[in-house]
């Protein structure tokens, strides 16, 4: 599924020998359908050959076997309304943090992404229908949820109208952040292209908004930009930046950094590098460029050789790991309020949560008693990109239901 079996198509049928089913970004929902159909007609095939054998009429000789043929199955066409589906394959069951999907598709055209090709145009789903599947979520017992769209801040551009001057994102935001129940909202990833200041402005009237966003830099030479098509400058990203925090104090940033894009030169490296010292990303998810097949950026000259493009994302790292490492640093002693998501990856025998800033809190307590609640912890130390701490003492009486 997804993209690769979206651009791939029949073809990844001739590479995977036991392949059933390739379904394109458009037919997720019908995944099930065509999975039960294909096990049903085995196990039919095999009932047949079965009863055959025990008649005596099992004819051995090479080709005569009654076993059902391969059905292949391949879907990977356009499908109008897909975007109104996505609910129908979310599982149905109590999680604290939720993804929700608001949009499908892009209509940006960077240079290095293959997703308008394999997602088609963007789409949204009504504003009901969304808030329709957050109110279950409450129901279920979620308390944190995040919207996703490839460029989540341009959710409905193309059509939904501008009310009182707001977005159709802000006004999706509005109507999450008035379902009962949910007490955290985040939303990934916006583009700067549609960063407007009625979004900026949310973050000083809606309590419930997060105090972290997911901002894709990319680079931070304005000729590299250009050259991948990201239709703004380095002063425009930053300016969005510095506006989202004078609109929220604790605000952390994280970004996305593409290293080592053809034709990039120390010059453009070094703009990224004074960038990021200067905007402190709480985090950053660094990658090397990698050809992807049918985009522009594949068949462009100045491609760089893979030692330069490790030797940069290994400085941007190592400058990240050290801004994080002080930036966390600097909480041991505060007080910080998790949403407990439940037992940590690395240690079944802790508990693993997030503060409003997406920052990972380790904490002892029952996992039975503390999972999907909101509580204070006073953070008492700090390993890099990992907070540790204990549970205030009205966190306590509260779990043990006092």
């Amino acid at each position: 599924m997804g993209c690769m079996a979206q651009s791939r198509g029949e073809e990844l049928f001739d590479r995977v020998p036991h392949l059933d089913v390739v379904v394109g970004t458009q037919k997720y929902h019908r995944v099930f359908s065509y999975v039960d159909d294909i096990l049903r007609k085995r196990m039919e095939g095999r009932m047949d050959e079965l009863s055959m054998s025990l008649e005596g009429n099992a004819v051995e000789e090479e080709g005569a076997h009654t076993t059902s043929p391969d059905r292949k199955v391949v879907d990977t066409g356009v499908e109008e309304g897909s975007q109104n589906t996505i609910r129908d394959h979310v599982a149905a069951n109590k999680r604290p943090s939720a993804f929700v999907s608001i949009m499908q598709g892009c209509n940006m055209r960077c240079s290095f992404c293959i997703v308008p090709d394999t997602r088609g145009s963007e789409r949204g789903r009504p504003i009901s229908d969304i808030v329709k599947e957050v109110e279950r979520l409450a129901f279920q017992g979620t308390k944190e949820v995040t919207l996703l769209g490839q460029i989540v801040n341009l959710y409905g551009r193309t059509e939904f109208k501008r009310v009182n001057g707001k977005s159709p994102f802000v006004q999706l935001l509005e109507a999450v952040h008035e379902v009962e129940g949910i007490e955290r909202i985040r939303f990934t990833s916006p583009h700067p292209i549609g960063y407007r200041d009625d979004l900026v402005e949310a973050f000083t009237y809606l309590p419930k908004l997060c105090s972290h966003i997911h901002f894709p830099m990319q680079s931070g030479s304005d000729r590299i930009l250009k050259a991948m098509r990201r239709p703004y400058k380095n002063e425009k990203f930053i300016a969005i930046c510095e506006k989202m925090k004078a609109a929220r104090a604790d605000l952390a940033i994280t970004t996305d950094i593409i290293v080592g894009f053809p034709t990039e030169t120390d010059e453009d490296f070094q703009d990224t590098v004074e960038c990021m010292k200067r905007l402190q990303f709480d985090n950053s998810f660094i990658f090397r460029y990698s050809k992807r097949k049918d985009t522009p950026a594949a068949e462009m000259e100045g491609q760089l050789p893979e030692t330069v493009k490790e030797e940069r994302n290994q400085e941007l790292l190592r400058i990240q790991g050290e801004i994080a490492i002080r930036k966390n640093a600097e909480l041991i002693g505060t007080c910080q309020e998790i949403l407990c998501t439940g037992p940590s990856k690395t240690n079944k025998e802790k508990l693993s949560g997030r503060t409003t800033q997406n920052k990972i809190v380790i904490v002892d307590g029952d996992a039975d008693e503390l999972t999907g609640e909101i509580f204070k912890v006073d953070i008492e130390d700090s390993t890099g990109y990992t907070l540790f701490g204990n549970l205030q003492p009205e966190s306590q009486r509260v779990a043990a239901g006092i």
